[in-house]
């Protein structure tokens, strides 16, 4: 069953012991710096609005400092807002009481941290099982639902270890499991792969992958790295000093960047792993020639496919199989090594 998506509207997050008093200054165009200077509050989050497709990976990406993990800890309101709401299911989180809350806690969202937060004196299997515990599930059924996913998390046989016994991978490992057996809706991962090694990181991104093709659940991601961002997320929102700079799907982003920050994000991204065969296909001239390329494949994949069948063209089909394009290797090769620029004014 597909999850159901997030809506976060109009928030703001003013850190400090009279936050609401400055609202109104905030929205009238007081800036952050101002904001400290003149009354020592921070400010945290202004305006988001971002929408958070059901059964999707959501990535909130941004540097230090730039608001995204205050913003994912509103989603389970571990940080109260100052101003705005955030929709689950039509319900505003921020006004829940506390009962409605910790149920929302205990039975919605799971949460994946940077830090992997085990209990150290608890082996894997009671890590796993912890969130099961606090929900009252008796221990044979929780048991049996965590072994399920330290299994597929690929930690069989490593259930009686203790956290420091694991590598960091294997330690994340854990945490994603003990995050799955709650079967939440909303999973929240916070820089969940940032304190991983690069190829473990690579690894445990596919092992995210893999699962979600299957779960669907709805994912908060959150990181600092654009390349982890592209891989990972269905849709991404780029924040800045505690706004949303753009949103919109990997492609959108690196093709038409808003402004000179994201230029600058984009400048070095391997474009091959992002843009599809749709936006540079050109339009048939005939019968379709050559075997087909699904309509989203990436380039890099693009490319790979026809040099593996010695083949150097190809017709890109829809969904439905329906032939809706040409494409070939040198347009492909082109289209990997293009500025952005360029390539928008070949595309029109």
């Amino acid at each position: 069953m597909v999850s159901h998506g997030i809506e976060v509207k109009n928030l703001y997050k003013i850190f400090g012991p009279r936050g609401r008093d400055y609202i109104d200054a905030v929205k009238g165009g007081m800036t952050k710096q101002e904001l400290n200077e003149k009354y020592g509050h921070v400010l945290g989050l202004q305006n988001i609005n971002v929408s958070m497709p059901g059964g999707g990976i959501t990535v909130v990406m941004g540097l230090s400092g730039s608001g995204k993990s205050t913003l994912i800890r509103h989603i389970n309101r571990l940080i109260d807002p100052t101003a705005g709401e955030v929709l689950f299911d039509g319900v505003d989180v921020c006004r829940m009481n506390e009962n409605d809350l910790r149920e929302f806690r205990r039975h919605k969202t799971a949460m994946v941290f940077q830090k992997f937060a085990l209990l150290p004196h608890r082996t894997v299997l009671d890590n796993t099982v912890y969130g099961l515990e606090i929900q009252g599930v008796d221990r044979n059924e929780s048991v049996k639902r965590a072994s399920q996913w330290i299994e597929r998390v690929g930690l069989k046989g490593f259930e009686r270890h203790y956290p420091n016994q694991l590598s960091g991978g294997m330690q994340q490992r854990v945490g994603l499991a003990r995050a799955l057996t709650n079967n939440a809706d909303i999973l929240l991962m916070d820089e969940a792969y940032s304190a991983l090694d690069p190829l473990i990181r690579v690894d445990m991104q596919t092992v995210l992958l893999d699962l979600q093709k299957e779960l669907k659940k709805t994912v908060v991601f959150i990181t600092h790295d654009l390349d982890e961002a592209l891989r990972l997320g269905d849709t991404i929102a780029i924040l800045r000093d505690g706004r949303v700079v753009q949103q919109g799907t990997g492609q959108e982003i690196v093709l038409s960047p808003a402004d000179e920050y994201i230029t600058a994000f984009v400048k070095e991204v391997n474009r091959g792993r992002v843009i599809q065969a749709q936006t540079v296909m050109r339009p048939l001239a005939g019968n379709p020639e050559g075997m087909p390329i699904p309509h989203n494949m990436i380039l890099e994949t693009v490319a790979k496919t026809l040099t593996e069948k010695d083949q150097t063209h190809a017709h890109v089909v829809d969904e439905a199989g329906k032939p809706i394009g040409r494409i070939d290797l040198p347009m492909v090769i082109s289209a990997m090594v293009t500025p952005t620029s360029h390539l928008q004014q070949e595309a029109a």
